[in-house]
């Protein structure tokens, strides 16, 4: 017979396993980052590994996968480099423009508000600092730089390698009757979790083609690479959006007199928003998987505060992983509500009083 145990004495232990979890969770950060990374790669790359098995052994089909995936980082960094060298020709000329605008801002906050000039000092000072610190998270030194260069490759190889292994031990973690849910909830997953990547992918790839193409067509600057970067910003819900848009108006208050561009850039931004929440979400990126808007915020501004930057981009993923296992397991459905997008029109207290008030009258 299952035991069940009263609320109060559920809700602590809960708590300490959540508390153990995300001090665990910050102390491994260095190593877990790279991990989770490499398993969103590994599970992007596992079709192809899977197909180019049919035809070779299993280690030279994961290395020629992972060549491949390589090759388009390599492109990509290397469009990014050079977009990025086009920036720095006109740094000198941005670097007095801006000079000119803060010190206009300095001179409009202190005649309006009475903020003196050593108190805005310490104000940018303090925002320095924090900025640091979450930068710090994502840069730790050697670190750093051993996650991108070699341990995301290296995990990346080894979960392909050895996901054969990795799914037998998570089967047989489970007692014999559960195994064939387990299964069911394991394919399913990997299926969801693969197409939402791709949709993500494929979604990012259309909102920098749009965001590119606004820019160039009202003359910004670097209007490429600030497109490319505001479709990777935009994967931040309603946050990356604010900041993507911040971006091309900061460009073109640098290199452009008057505000009508800027005014161009929101009306522009917010017509690609519009079409990318209302036509390429729902049809791209799987809606099994959408998040709604409270715990989307929560949940990177907590990645933020647990990983760094990093620790934003891969909030998202991770909250629709649990979303997927929690749709699937009946004991955590409400679990995959309360993270989902769907808003009910009624609450169950409603639906009960109503079924009560039914009842009475059919009894009377």
């Amino acid at each position: 017979m299952l035991k069940t145990y009263p609320f109060y004495l559920k809700a602590p232990v809960i708590l300490l396993g959540l508390v153990t979890t995300v001090f665990i969770m910050s102390v491994l950060r260095d190593i877990l980052v790279p991990l989770a990374f490499a398993a969103l790669i590994a599970i992007l790359l596992n079709p192809l590994t899977n197909r180019f098995e049919r035809k070779m052994p299993k280690i030279v089909s994961v290395m020629l996968a992972m060549i491949i995936g390589i090759v388009v980082v390599i492109a990509i960094l290397y469009f990014l480099s050079s977009q990025v060298a086009h920036f720095f020709d006109d740094l000198e000329s941005i670097k007095h423009k801006l000079s000119q605008l803060l010190e206009e801002i300095r001179t409009w906050l202190q005649t309006t508000f009475g903020i003196s000039s050593q108190k805005q000092m310490q104000m940018v000072n303090d925002a320095a600092n924090g900025s640091k610190a979450l930068i710090g998270q994502t840069l730790s030194g050697l670190m750093g730089v051993l996650s991108v260069v070699f341990l995301i490759p290296v995990y990346t190889f080894l979960i392909l390698l050895y996901k054969t292994l990795i799914l037998n031990f998570i089967y047989e973690v489970f007692s014999e009757e559960n195994k064939q849910k387990v299964a069911e909830i394991l394919g399913e997953t990997k299926a969801a979790i693969q197409s939402y990547i791709i949709g993500l992918l494929i979604e990012t790839s259309i909102v920098a083609v749009m965001n590119s193409a606004a820019l160039l067509i009202l003359g910004v600057q670097n209007a490429i690479l600030i497109g490319v970067i505001g479709a990777i910003l935009n994967l931040l819900p309603y946050i990356g959006g604010i900041i993507a848009i911040a971006l091309p108006v900061l460009m073109a208050t640098l290199t452009m007199d008057g505000f009508t561009t800027q005014l161009l850039i929101i009306g522009a931004y917010a017509l690609i928003q519009f079409i990318d929440n209302n036509i390429l979400v729902p049809r791209i990126v799987s809606s099994k998987v959408q998040i709604n808007a409270l715990i989307s915020i929560v949940i990177v501004l907590m990645g933020a505060a647990l990983w760094g930057i990093p620790g934003m981009f891969l909030s998202i993923p991770f909250i629709a992983v649990l979303k997927i296992i929690f749709d699937r397991i009946d004991g955590l459905k409400p679990w995959g509500k309360l993270l989902g997008d769907n808003i009910p029109t009624e609450h169950m207290g409603q639906v009960k009083r109503f079924r009560r008030k039914k009842k009475l009258v059919t009894e009377n």
